[in-house]
C-alpha cells in the first residue's frame, strides 16, 4: 500500500462525513449562490475545521471563484483540497529529523504519547540513528512498562526511575546518559495531564526548563504534542494550553483511523501556527506517517462528486 493509500485509509470516516454533506450541497445544484458558501462553511464546521480556518477557506475560494470566473460549485470544489493544504503551518525544519535533537513529548492522558515514543524510536533506529528513551511519566507504573517493551522491540536503552520520582530529574539523567551514549535521537515521555490544571502544567514547565537547561546549546531541546484527534474542538483547546505554557515546536496528531473529526488537525496548526509533524492513522507501527498538507487534503475530502 502507498503512502497516500494508507494516509486515504486512515482518514476514511472524515472523508465518508464529509462527502456526505458535500453531496448535501451538490443535491441542490452547482449554483454558487449565497446558500453554497453558508452550506460549504457548515460542512467545513462541521469537519472540525475551526472557526478561523473555516473563514480563511471559504474567503479564500471566493476570491478564486470571482477572478476566475468559476463556472460552478465543481469548479470551487476542485480547488478546495489546495485551499486546505495552504491552511497548514510549514515547517522548515523538522525536529524529529534534527541530529541530534531531544524531544519532549507531552499531552493529556490517553492520547498515545507512550505508543509514539516507541513508534519513533524504531523508525529512528532502523534508520540507524543512535536513540535514547526517557521515561519521565513517573506516575503511571504502566506507562514505564509499555515503555521498557518499545525500548526492547526498537533495541535501544531506556532511563528510567521508581514510580513517584520526580520527573525533572529524570530529565536531567535522560541527558547526562544521551552525552556519554553519544545519542543523535533523545524521545522522553512525559506523564499525561489535563491542561486546565494549573499545577500539573507548572510541573510540566519545571521539566522542559531543567531538561533545555541541562542539554546547553549542544543538544537542541524540542516539545511536541500528541492530540489524540477523537476529541474533537477539546484538542484544539488542549493545543492551545499547551503552547501557552511550553511554546511548542509540533504537533503529531493520532487517532485519525478512529474519528470523523479529522479536520482538528488543520484547524491547530493554522490557528496556532504549529507544523503537523506526523498522523497517525492505525495501530502498527508503520502508520505513523510523516505529515504532507497536500496528500492530507486530498485524502481528507476525497473526490466523490459526480459531474
Amino acid at each position: 500500500m502507498s503512502l497516500f493509500d494508507r494516509i486515504s485509509a486512515g482518514l476514511a470516516r472524515t472523508r465518508e462525513r464529509f462527502n456526505e454533506q458535500l453531496n448535501v450541497i451538490f443535491d441542490r445544484g452547482p449554483e454558487i449562490d449565497e446558500d453554497f458558501w453558508d452550506s460549504l462553511e457548515e460542512t467545513l464546521i462541521l469537519g472540525d475545521f475551526g472557526g478561523p480556518a473555516t473563514v480563511d477557506i471559504i474567503e479564500q475560494l471566493q476570491d478564486s471563484a470571482q477572478r476566475l470566473a468559476l463556472p460552478d460549485g465543481y469548479a470551487v470544489f476542485d480547488r478546495l483540497a489546495d485551499t486546505i493544504a495552504a491552511m497548514f503551518t510549514p515547517t522548515d525544519c523538522d525536529p524529529l529529523e534534527q541530529s541530534p535533537v531531544c524531544v519532549l513529548f507531552v499531552g493529556i492522558n490517553g492520547s498515545g504519547k507512550t505508543t509514539t515514543v516507541g513508534k519513533l524510536a524504531k523508525a529512528g533506529t532502523e534508520a540507524g540513528r543512535r536513540v535514547l528513551l526517557g521515561s519521565a511519566d513517573t506516575f503511571r507504573a504502566a506507562a514505564i512498562e509499555q515503555l521498557d517493551v518499545w525500548a526492547e522491540r526498537a533495541g535501544v536503552p531506556v532511563v528510567k526511575r521508581e514510580r513517584g520520582a520526580d520527573p525533572a530529574s529524570v530529565s536531567f539523567e535522560v541527558i547526562e546518559k544521551a552525552e556519554a551514549a553519544g545519542a543523535d535521537l533523545v524521545l522522553i515521555d512525559t506523564a499525561g495531564r489535563l491542561h486546565t490544571s494549573d499545577d500539573l502544567m507548572r510541573e510540566l514547565e519545571k521539566v522542559v526548563k531543567v531538561t533545555r537547561k541541562r542539554a546547553g546549546d549542544n543538544l537542541p531541546v524540542r516539545t511536541v504534542l500528541v492530540l489524540d484527534a477523537t476529541t474533537g474542538q477539546n484538542g484544539l483547546q488542549q493545543a492551545r494550553e499547551f503552547n501557552k505554557a511550553l511554546q511548542l515546536d509540533g504537533v503529531i496528531v493520532t487517532k485519525l483511523d478512529g474519528t470523523a473529526k479529522g479536520g482538528i488537525a488543520v484547524a491547530v496548526s493554522h490557528e496556532l501556527g504549529l507544523p503537523i509533524l506526523r498522523i497517525g492513522v492505525g495501530e502498527a507501527i508503520d502508520d505513523l506517517r510523516p505529515f504532507d498538507a497536500h496528500d492530507f487534503a486530498r485524502a481528507l475530502i476525497g473526490d466523490t462528486h459526480v459531474r
